[in-house]
């Protein structure tokens, strides 16, 4: 799988033109008109916390699903959601390292918790007391 499927070169604006999702998790700012030359509704996860790379009023402006790592904004992407159960799904099983799979079966089980997601809603708050025991069985499952 490549990382850069169009080979883009250039700047950032270069690579966000038409481009359909942007995963900020660094920091740093994205001009408005950056995404505003991404493809139509893009998906736009700006993570940083935080500021954001993209404001989430900006990224509402032009996306059709928006993130952040913003307690005070919809659709918040913490760390806090996959670590304890993570953690505690490890040290259940007795699993000697955490793997990708590990990782994988943690984001779907806290995505699984979301019955009818929407724009507004595509993970389940930090605060749902579901998610650590979700994430902790579905870790165990595949230690």
């Amino acid at each position: 799988m490549s990382t850069n499927p169009r080979g883009v070169r250039g700047t950032l604006g270069d690579a966000l033109r038409d481009a359909n999702v942007y995963i900020g998790v660094s920091g740093g700012t994205v001009h408005e008109e950056y995404i505003a030359a991404m493809a139509p509704k893009p998906i736009i996860f700006a993570l940083a916390n935080p500021d954001p790379e993209v404001h989430p009023d900006i990224a509402h402006k032009y996306a059709s699903v928006v993130a952040t790592g913003r307690s005070d904004y919809p659709n918040q992407i913490n760390n806090v959601l996959a670590f304890p159960g993570i953690f505690r799904g490890a040290l259940d099983s007795g699993a000697p390292a955490i793997t990708e799979w590990m990782k994988i079966a943690a984001a779907q089980a806290i995505a699984g918790l979301v019955e009818n997601p929407t724009p507004e809603q595509i993970v389940p708050s930090p605060f749902d007391e579901r998610v650590a025991p979700a994430v902790a069985a579905a870790v165990a499952a595949h230690a």
